[in-house]
């Protein structure tokens, strides 16, 4: 098979990307969920994916850093800075799982552990990845906690999670992943579960912190506006591929696939009065029933009895960025600017 092209997420020069991702498939009990995705992340930056539940966008990463159960079947190629991944040791994924790659989740309350201080749980962190033990890992802890906006870090490290608000629980961690000083963050929808203020603060300090590490950082997300705010391009996923990518101020400018469009016009604007919302119809088909030829065909205005019969593969175009469509919308078209999270 002649390998694609892979998605690179760097203009300029050719450079190796901190981590490449080739062709990872998954699949659960012999149903596949991933149907081949490329990717490439490059030091520093900051990757939006995007796309309903059920896409296939935290699989992607769970493959990638070995965190699925022991039913999955992965292949294909995940390298970090030339390291393959993909069946390595056991040794060698916890030598990368938080020193090197760190991700935190959307529900704080599940990862944090209840019954241990919250201090804890952050050096252990420390432990593992820094060698850092006693009072030397308590005041990296407290550091950190005050890093993340914790107030009073230096007497809340030793309260236990029931004790913090859901965002500051997001907050601690925030600061769990960066124990390890990663160099790519891997944020998993965490604003999702919190009011928009509280989302405001969260995006805020992601890329704040970001600005002051220079980590990389891949931001998984339904949320458009969260997308804009936070990172320089964006891919966007349906039923596990990916359907379209390029940097934000274009996608945003000018989505061509119409999964892309659909996700737009489904926005509400603050300034419409009461013009009615334009829904996607359907739902993301069961990846034990997917249909023949595009998986969004049956969904899709645009959709001819071609779509139905092949499934489009991820092009290059030439006003930039990738699609993976028969019959995208015109590069000219405009789409309106997703409502940016309160400040």
């Amino acid at each position: 098979m002649r390998p694609r092209p892979a998605i690179s997420f760097r203009t300029g020069g050719r450079r190796m990307p901190f981590v490449s991702i080739r062709d990872l498939r998954v699949a659960f009990d012999g149903v596949r969920v991933l149907h081949g995705i490329d990717l490439d992340v490059g030091r520093g930056e900051a990757v939006g994916l995007v796309g309903e539940s059920g896409c296939g966008k935290s699989v992607t990463w769970l493959a990638a850093l070995g965190l699925l159960p022991g039913k999955a079947r992965v292949t294909g190629s995940v390298r970090i800075e030339g390291r393959e991944l993909i069946g390595a040791r056991a040794s060698e994924m916890e030598a990368v799982r938080g020193a090197r790659i760190a991700m935190i989740f959307q529900d704080p309350s599940s990862s944090l552990n209840p019954v241990h201080r919250v201090g804890r749980q952050i050096a252990e962190s420390l432990r593992l990845h820094r060698g850092l033990r006693g009072a030397q890992a308590r005041a990296e802890a407290i550091r950190l906690l005050d890093m993340v906006g914790i107030p009073a870090a230096a007497t809340r490290i030793d309260l236990y999670p029931h004790e913090f608000s859901g965002g500051q629980c997001q907050r601690v961690m925030i600061a769990m992943a960066l124990a390890g000083q990663p160099d790519l963050l891997i944020a998993d929808e965490p604003t999702t579960a919190l009011d928009a203020t509280i989302q405001a603060q969260i995006l805020d300090l992601l890329s704040a912190i970001r600005r002051e590490t220079g980590m990389a950082m891949v931001f998984i997300s339904h949320d458009l506006g969260a997308v804009s705010a936070v990172c320089d391009r964006a891919a966007v996923m349906y039923a596990g591929r990916i359907v379209e990518t390029n940097d934000v101020a274009r996608l945003f400018a000018a989505p061509r696939h119409p999964y892309t469009r659909g996700l737009f016009d489904a926005i509400p604007e603050l300034d419409s009065g009461r013009t009615r919302l334009v829904p996607i119809e359907g739902t993301v088909p069961d990846p034990r029933n997917l249909p023949q030829g595009c998986a969004f065909a049956p969904r899709c205005v645009r959709a001819t009895a071609f779509c139905t019969a092949y499934a489009p593969d991820l092009k290059p175009q030439p006003e930039g960025g990738q699609v993976a469509c028969f019959h995208p919308d015109p590069a000219a078209a405009r789409a309106r600017k997703p409502q940016a999270v309160p400040a």
